[in-house]
């Protein structure tokens, strides 16, 4: 049975295109060579990291989304371990489908904000029955 992961991994942020294609290309055939379902894969662009890693301040970050067994991560995580270009990487099981993993954050905001306001909304109007009763 197979599971949902995604897999964020961050690389050197001075990387040409064919480098960043080519490492591409080996995480998809890997997800492939062991019959895992690739799903998508975002590039997230350069930003600046919490702190530098082997001296560098920013890195370039991909979104990674994929169907796969356990023996599957573990082959991943190990070629990315092994790749010099690759800093850092994090895989993670997920639950349920996320839509859009970039948006998530802000969407679970709004909506707290919005549990909150009907929340403050009720309240006057329950002690105002309480009043009147």
């Amino acid at each position: 049975m197979s599971r949902m992961y995604e897999t964020i991994y961050i690389v050197q942020p001075d990387l040409g295109d064919e480098e960043i294609k080519a490492l591409s290309t080996k995480v998809q055939d890997v997800i492939a060579s062991m019959n895992g379902d690739f799903k998508r894969l975002e590039d997230w662009g350069t930003r600046k990291l919490a702190y530098p890693i082997n001296k560098n301040p920013r890195g370039r970050y991909f979104y990674l989304r994929f169907d796969a067994d356990a023996p599957l991560i573990a082959e991943l995580e190990r070629r990315l371990r092994l790749d010099d270009k690759v800093i850092r990487y994090q895989s993670v099981k997920l639950e349920q489908e996320v839509v859009a993993p970039a948006a998530a954050p802000a969407k679970s905001a709004e909506e707290g904000t919005e549990e909150v306001a009907a929340a403050a909304t009720e309240a006057p109007a329950e002690t105002t029955t309480t009043v009147e009763e």
